[in-house]
């Protein structure tokens, strides 16, 4: 893993990436401390103000602040993010080594499984579960988490696959050792970095899916700020006032890349095949 750190560190995209996401989750943590504005309180004389020294991002229709409220859509979107692919890891891991350390029928039904819900439409299926859940927070883990564990699965089957018959695990299979073991105590580690790469890739999905949701009334209940509602209520003014949409709307661009090459620049250094290569990036 030194190996692996000292390649990161190299990365100066992937280190620029993890700085802009520690600001932000510093920033969202700490909203209710350094935003001076109610995200939810109304304040009609103030509606549709322009950026000044007073609201830094102007305001909305109803003259709430509009960089409190893409704070706030932060801290909204980054747990979504961060839960919704911790659930889709728990599943995913599970699903993927039991197909691969297992084989035989349960690869079948697993495989089956995967590719099913790799080829259903996302987001047509994601509107389908919040209509059904109804719209909210916790259901958005849940459904975002049950939607996206297909790919980790696959990752990690193919990872077991690879290693499962090597002599160390065969040897502890020998020695007595049961099958929980072996996939706790030794295919997990071998699966940690793949995990890694594959919740930091996942979270920018799960973002965009969020607001894509919300921007379609199915996501987080008014009026609670989500950036993808911001955009949806910024429709109407788009012409008038460019602002309101521009603010939420570089937010989820800022924070889906900054995931993205962060994501990519873990991949690298964690790859095997990186290093076999030279650790070239």
């Amino acid at each position: 893993y030194h190996e692996s750190f000292r390649i990161f560190r190299k990365n100066k995209t992937a280190m620029i990436s993890l700085a802009i996401l520690i600001f932000l989750i510093a920033v969202a943590l700490l909203a209710p401390w350094i935003c001076r504005y109610d995200p939810d309180a109304q304040v009609l004389k103030d509606r549709l103000l322009f950026p000044s020294a007073a609201h830094w991002f102007g305001t909305d229709e109803f003259g709430r602040d509009i960089l409190t409220r893409c704070i706030y859509g932060c801290r909204i979107s980054l747990s979504v993010g961060i839960v919704s692919q911790l659930i889709a890891t728990v599943i995913g891991y599970s699903m993927g080594v039991c197909a691969g350390y297992f084989g035989g029928r349960t690869d079948d039904v697993i495989s089956f499984l995967i590719q099913l819900f790799s080829s259903i439409p996302f987001l047509l299926f994601a509107m389908a579960l919040m209509c059904a859940l109804g719209s909210g927070l916790v259901n958005l883990y849940v459904s975002l988490g049950l939607l996206t564990w297909a790919s980790t699965a696959r990752l990690i089957r193919g990872t077991v696959l690879q290693i499962k018959n090597q002599e160390y695990i065969q040897a502890c299979r020998a020695d007595g050792g049961s099958s929980l073991r072996i996939i706790m105590k030794h295919l997990l580690p071998n699966c940690i970095p793949m995990l890694i790469i594959a919740i930091t890739l996942g979270i920018p999905n799960a973002i965009l899916s969020e607001a894509s949701l919300s921007y379609l009334g199915l996501g987080v209940p008014a009026p609670t700020a989500s950036w993808g509602s911001m955009i949806a209520g910024s429709q109407t003014f788009i012409r008038t006032n460019t602002y309101y949409s521009l603010f939420p709307g570089l937010c989820i661009i800022i924070t889906v890349m900054a995931f993205n090459m962060l994501g990519d620049g873990l991949r690298d250094a964690l790859d095997p095949k990186m290093h076999s290569n030279g650790g070239s990036l």
